[in-house]
């Protein structure tokens, strides 16, 4: 699809949806879309199309194609984003995410960050099987396959009905995450953008304090 610029409307607003995050967020070294993208949770509140281009260089050029690939939704409203630290609403937003309500949010290198659902030794060692999967991802895409760098999930039914867990690889601004979900995972969910949103604007309050 060839990318086109697209004219919004000054009363409305711009903001990822639960796919455009798994889109944007989906790699380690973004390209030029992908940033442009997640420049829309740069800020504490939604952009509109003027904010978005201030941020974004190449906003105007992909707006048609983001919003036809349903990585962009139009508001009639900005929204505000979340504005609680991050350790008090991790576990509610993650719980969420998961049919069963059992979560748990690790960093690359296998530290649990957050968790729902499931005690401290389990969500231990979830986050421990994340990093150990990283690195097996890392592997694979050195020998020339990156399919084992996107999602993957785990069965304890030989039907493969519903797996006993997913994993879920993301990064902001270089760091990577992991999000592990358990039974049937819910990623169509705004609760996965208002994740995103949240982790960025805590590295951009610490960025910003780190300034000072």
């Amino acid at each position: 699809m060839t990318n086109t610029a697209m004219t919004i409307p000054a009363a409305e607003w711009l903001m990822l949806t639960p796919t455009g995050v798994l889109h944007a967020f989906a790699r380690q070294h973004p390209d030029d879309t992908e940033l442009a993208l997640q420049a829309l949770l740069a800020g504490e509140r939604s952009l509109d199309a003027e904010g978005w281009a201030d941020k974004a260089a190449t906003a105007p050029s992909i707006t048609a194609q983001a919003l036809a690939q349903g990585w962009v939704q139009l508001l009639a409203r900005p929204l505000q984003g979340p504005d609680a630290k991050l350790d008090d609403f991790l576990q509610h937003v993650i719980a969420s995410l998961s049919g069963e309500r059992r979560a748990v949010l690790a960093s690359e290198e296998g530290f649990c960050l957050g968790r729902a659902g499931v005690d401290q030794e389990e969500a231990d060692t979830l986050s421990a099987a994340a990093a150990d999967y990283a690195d097996f991802a890392a592997r694979q895409e050195r020998r020339g396959w990156a399919g084992a760098t996107r999602y993957v999930s785990f069965h304890a039914d030989p039907e493969f009905l519903l797996p006993s867990y997913s994993f879920l690889p993301f990064w902001v601004d270089g760091a990577g995450y992991w999000l592990v979900l358990g039974g049937e995972p819910l990623l169509n969910n705004p609760a996965l953008v208002e994740l995103l949103w949240g982790i960025k604007e805590a590295g951009n309050r610490f960025s910003g304090a780190a300034r000072l």
